[in-house]
């Protein structure tokens, strides 16, 4: 257990060192909250985590709906993708087209300049090693979760200040 803490601590210290991305994903998460808009979660994968405390945890995120391919998006509304890599690329480049504002956050390492606002945790491989010299417990899920309730603090305390 101790191994495991260890890693993880490391991995937020990592992400801490990214708070003003951090800060500006929740800026531009807020215009919607804030313009009563929408903030639409594109989320894949096993970072759906991150849709299951946003639209179901005991502080749901204000204005927070689930991203669909029907889904039908306003100027006010904001999108955020989360993916592990590549999987939200093509609705990134859908969205780049429509002139939406959106975010997107990556696990693993990755460039984009198509998102306002773009950051990658950077964690490709897993960070225990097993007997056989691979790697077990790759903490996408965990990484993604620790920034989403950062963001979601941040966008409460704009809430807070707007009204």
């Amino acid at each position: 257990m101790k191994i495991l803490s260890t890693q993880l601590s490391d991995v937020f210290e990592q992400i801490a060192m990214q708070e003003n991305k951090i800060e500006d994903i929740a800026r531009l998460l807020a215009q919607a909250a804030i313009s009563e808009g929408t903030i639409f979660l594109a989320v894949f994968g096993e970072m759906k985590a991150v849709t299951a405390a946003a639209l179901n945890g005991a502080e749901p995120l204000p204005s927070a709906r689930e991203w669909k391919p029907e889904s039908v998006l306003t100027s006010a509304d904001r999108v955020f993708i989360l993916a592990k890599k590549d999987e939200g690329d093509e609705l990134a480049g859908r969205l780049s087209d429509a002139a939406i504002p959106f975010a997107m956050l990556t696990a693993e390492q990755k460039e984009s300049d198509l998102p306002e606002v773009f950051m990658s945790l950077g964690i490709d491989k897993g960070n225990l090693s097993t007997e056989n010299g691979g790697h077990s417990f790759i903490p996408h899920a965990m990484a993604a979760l620790y920034v989403y309730h950062n963001i979601k603090l941040m966008i409460d305390e704009m809430i807070d200040e707007d009204a």
